[in-house]
């Protein structure tokens, strides 16, 4: 099987999940643009039209402010969807049911396989995060005013740079390694959800007090790559011990 031909096999099995991320990010981003245009004029107006010494305007505010939290946070944690889709739907499906082995067997090798498998699942998180993280930054900083959060929120440090896209690549190289360790769905979504969930638990424990962003950032960024290559070494080491 060729490359591209091997490429389409590998959308054609996987596009719905490529489906759901895409309107998952475009979703994200539109709404984080209505909220920051038209939601944030209307709390303002609400604000406006108070009597002084009033709260009456609070509830706009809230909403606002919950919104916009609401869409940090999904976004932080779309690494346990990552994880459980790579273990469970990208690779153990296929060993359990047998097509990964059946492939193999047809001009496939299982280096290309996996290769295809990895490949394109990471272009789109690459491309998803480059897309959200910069409308995010400008969206959160626009009405600091009616907002309650800080840099100091987990959700909002990961989503302010490619933290956030580095946790979803590892959540991708763990779900993989577990899926193919493992061989079987179920058993391999849930490990690779609580690997990522206890990686991503330790690194925020040991993320230091309020400090300068950037270093901080870039430093936890880089000991997540550093995990997902590993984690991906991992894959292929076993990969070919399986299938030599």
């Amino acid at each position: 099987m060729s490359a591209p031909a091997l490429t389409r096999t590998v959308l054609r099995l996987h596009r719905t999940a490529l489906i759901v991320w895409t309107v998952f990010v475009l979703g994200s981003v539109g709404y984080l643009v209505w909220l920051t245009e038209v939601t944030a004029g209307s709390a303002y107006a609400t604000l406006d039209a108070c009597p002084r010494g009033e709260a009456c305007g609070l509830g706009a505010v809230y909403s606002y402010s919950t919104a916009m939290g609401w869409i940090s946070t999904v976004m932080y944690y779309s690494y346990w969807a990552v994880a459980a889709w790579a273990g469970g739907a990208l690779i153990g499906r296929e060993l359990e049911s047998g097509t990964a082995r059946l492939a193999w067997t047809q001009s496939v090798s299982p280096v290309r396989w996996l290769t295809a498998k990895l490949v394109l699942p990471a272009v789109a998180l690459v491309v998803g995060g480059a897309v959200f993280v910069p409308v995010y930054r400008w969206a959160w900083s626009a009405h600091r005013d009616l907002m309650g959060d800080s840099l100091a929120f987990h959700d909002v440090f990961a989503d302010h740079g490619p933290l956030v896209v580095a946790y979803a690549l590892c959540a991708l190289a763990i779900g993989a390694l577990t899926g193919l360790l493992l061989g079987r769905p179920l058993p391999a979504l849930a490990l690779s959800v609580a690997v990522t969930t206890v990686l991503n638990r330790t690194l925020e424990h040991h993320r230091p007090p309020p400090t300068p962003f950037w270093p901080t950032h870039l430093t936890e960024t880089a000991m997540v790559l550093t995990t997902a290559a590993l984690a991906t070494a991992a894959t292929y080491w076993h990969l070919r011990r399986i299938t030599l």
